[in-house]
């Protein structure tokens, strides 16, 4: 079976560079006449959590250690239980495939503390089904910020049983991965055992480092710098990604090239808020693998990919070379798809792919069509959007569900519906 996309105006990532593309799927065909034909874009760093918690006061622009109390309030307010946990996550993976983003990867660190280990299957499941039902990939990172090290272990053992015994479901569309926050709020135990599931269970992990309250935090407590600790837990090694580095020296990106460490870059959270940019350019440079990621509504607001991409590029300037266009791009799909350990879904024969409307207004002029999805109109809505082979969003419209329906279905629920 094949779907044919025909009339591409140019096609990143093919032998072809232009015209027709041919990819696994349902019998049928896709118009792409004057469109840019890319991967699906994987956001490597989400808190799907989060979207039910954008522009609350006092969370923008304050330092971390007033963001991560602020926000812990308020998911108590909110009483994180699995129906607020579904909602949200409709929403930031129906957001998600809107903006092309076919991947992603959901760091979720809050966890009711009453919650039993065998209790926490159902909000990962909940997490699961929402992306099931809308036919986006998840990868489903079991945090941990603060919980008990041995529970928290435990859990994450329970949900990779439960979602894919082996890092991967058999039909490739849920991943699970472990991933403390930070050394900010999780113990070496934590680590270590976290580690120990991962290695039995074949996850990859993910944590978060060098992003201001954690250098701080680490030099108090430990008197040393978050990656020294890291090392020392044993989690600078290659099957690890870990989120932020805004704060790092070269010393420390010689340390993570040597170690296979991946990168993800969250521009669209760490700039706004004041909490630094990361050297992007002085990381692949030093070889390290970057990827790009939204990172959550606490903090961004929105979780469109390419707008970040965008943001990235803008802002290298101001910490090194400036990145390209098609630099940001291969951030957004081959950079962040290989960090979680699974580069097929960069390829655009693979299955994955998102058709980019270029013939409006805000593209008319642009000599180079791949790098005018980023500079000339990076708020727009892909045309289409093919999963796996499954066309989920066809003329910028969801084939899988009602958007309104999936708005309201969050908002009431939270404050912005009452």
């Amino acid at each position: 079976m094949t779907l044919h996309v025909r009339g591409a105006r140019a096609i990143l990532g093919a032998a072809d560079t232009e015209g027709d593309l041919v990819v696994a799927g349902p019998d049928g065909t896709l118009d792409a006449e004057g469109c840019v034909v890319t991967p699906g874009l994987v956001n490597a760093h989400h808190h799907l959590l989060q979207s039910a918690f954008r522009t609350l006061p006092g969370t923008r622009g304050v330092a971390m250690s007033t963001w991560l109390p602020t926000m812990a309030a308020a998911y108590a307010r909110a009483g994180v239980d699995e129906e607020l946990v579904y909602a949200a996550a409709r929403v930031g993976m129906a957001e998600a495939l809107l903006c092309g983003v076919t991947t992603v990867a959901d760091h979720h660190l809050t966890w009711p503390a009453a919650l039993a280990p065998e209790d926490t299957v159902a909000l990962a499941r909940a997490t699961e089904r929402a992306a099931r039902e809308l036919g986006g990939r998840l990868v489903f990172v079991r945090g941990s910020a603060g919980d008990d090290p041995e529970s928290a272990a435990h859990s994450a053992d329970l949900i990779a049983e439960a979602l894919a015994p082996t890092g991967v479901s058999a039909d490739a569309m849920v991943q699970v991965a472990v991933g403390p926050a930070g050394v900010h709020s999780d113990s070496e135990a934590t680590f270590r055992l976290m580690a120990e599931v991962a290695g039995r269970r074949g996850l990859r992990r993910r944590t978060q480092a060098n992003e201001q309250v954690d250098v701080a935090i680490a030099l108090e407590r430990y008197g040393r710098r978050p990656l020294d600790l890291l090392d020392e837990w044993g989690w600078l090694a290659p099957d690890v990604t870990v989120a932020h580095l805004c704060d790092v020296t070269d010393a420390e990106i010689a340390r993570l090239a040597a170690a296979g460490v991946t990168a993800t870059h969250a521009p669209g959270c760490d700039l706004p808020m004041g909490w630094g940019i990361a050297p992007v350019a002085a990381l692949r440079a030093a070889g390290i693998t970057v990827g790009l990621g939204t990172s959550g509504g606490g903090s961004n607001d929105a979780g469109h990919l390419l707008a970040d991409a965008r943001l990235a590029m803008q802002v290298s300037p101001l910490v090194g070379p400036p990145l390209s266009a098609l630099d940001a791009l291969t951030m957004a799909t081959t950079g962040s798809a290989t960090g979680l350990g699974r580069p097929e879904l960069a390829s655009v024969t693979g299955g994955d792919l998102c058709v980019w409307d270029t013939t409006g207004v805000a593209d008319a002029g642009v000599a180079d069509p791949i790098a005018g999805l980023l500079w000339a109109n990076p708020g727009r809505r892909p045309r289409h959007v093919v999963v796996a082979g499954r066309v989920v969003v066809r003329d910028g419209r969801l084939v899988t569900a009602d958007e309104h329906e999936i708005a309201t279905g969050l908002d009431r629920l939270t404050p912005a519906g009452r």
